[in-house]
């Protein structure tokens, strides 16, 4: 059984590719990494050695397997990537040919939800604020309200793996969560113990408004400005998800009215520009793109994949597939 596993060497290969997960992936098989100093092959060089591979493993900046790709792929039955989204990875044709297509989807997705519940306590809390008073000699701020989400109101804006996680670590501050998404069904809603609304009613009278939705063509500046227009005095908008889902300059706009709060996570432009207007105000909590996976999660990843592999190779169920109808609504852009 021949792997090659495209992930070159630098912080990515040994987060993910430790010796506990190479060991695991080695012992399915010959294992052949990419040793050309990169992060990712370039095309060319994915199609050279891709020929009479087994199972081929990917991760971020790795090229698309695409038709030109899997014509040299004269073997090939396992795709696993190493990475969340699949989009900007797969083609129809590589399902058509019978090749399983796995991801760290589940995984990542669990510690994304850890990491928005994370951002959205820290700004509600006003924890930077004290932080920042405490280091600055002082004390507790003066006056020094805050807020937690106990019993609050919390809109969910899409309803893939990352927001189903987050649904499950609110209950136990039992808010009312309000749901927009066409892929709720009122089964879901029930058996979440969650109410189906619209974005306009979640944005009208939610607390905490929370982005969920994947990055593609159906979503892309769907959170438009007057939506965001809507947003109550005092709630609390949250964005881990993309930034290319909401219109920026209306949202810069309507912060700066000081009406609302947020917290980003994601920008129109990564690294965000220095001179950047969401840097000066003081209502916005801005992260550089880090509310997940943690980097102990890298290495869970890759041995979850191992055992899928394993598990596949067996003829046993395995838990981390990833279907074309699923793939193409995942997160396809910045």
């Amino acid at each position: 059984m021949k792997i090659l596993v495209t992930v070159g060497d630098g912080e990515v290969k040994e987060s993910f590719f430790t010796p506990k997960a190479k060991a695991a992936l080695e012992a399915l098989g010959d294992v052949e990494y990419n040793d050309t100093g990169r992060q990712a092959y370039t095309k060319e060089e994915l199609i050279e050695h891709i020929k009479d591979v087994d199972i081929l493993v990917t991760g971020w900046k790795t090229p698309r397997i695409d038709e030109d790709v899997l014509k040299a792929a004269n073997r090939l039955k396992i795709h696993a990537h190493t990475g969340g989204t699949v989009a900007t990875m797969i083609c129809k044709e590589e399902y058509d040919r019978g090749i399983i297509v796995l991801s760290g989807n589940d995984l990542f997705a669990k510690s994304v939800a850890e990491g928005c519940l994370a951002y959205t306590l820290m700004s509600l809390r006003c924890l930077y604020d004290e932080v920042n008073s405490i280091k600055n000699n002082g004390w507790r701020r003066v006056p020094g309200t805050n807020s937690g989400i106990i019993g609050k109101k919390i809109g969910i804006v899409g309803y893939g793996a990352i927001a189903k996680y987050y649904i499950d670590l609110l209950k136990w501050f039992q808010p009312e969560i309000l749901v927009a998404s066409r892929y709720i069904t009122k089964e879901d809603a029930k058996q979440r113990g969650v109410r189906i609304a619209s974005a306009e009613e979640i944005f009208e009278t939610c607390d905490v408004i929370s982005l969920h939705a994947a990055l593609n063509k159906e979503n892309r500046g769907m959170i438009t400005g007057e939506l965001m227009k809507k947003i109550k005095p005092g709630a609390l908008f949250v964005n881990t998800a993309r930034a290319g889902i909401v219109e920026e300059e209306a949202m810069i706009q309507e912060l700066k009215t000081g009406r609302f709060r947020a917290v980003l996570d994601v920008y129109h432009q990564e690294p965000l520009p220095a001179d950047s207007q969401l840097r000066n105000l003081d209502n916005v909590l801005l992260f550089p793109h880090m509310a997940g996976p943690t980097f102990d999660m890298r290495e869970k990843v890759t041995l979850k994949l191992a055992e899928d592999i394993r598990a596949i190779l067996e003829g046993r169920p395995y838990e981390d597939g990833i279907s074309y109808e699923y793939a193409v609504r995942m997160t396809s852009g910045g």
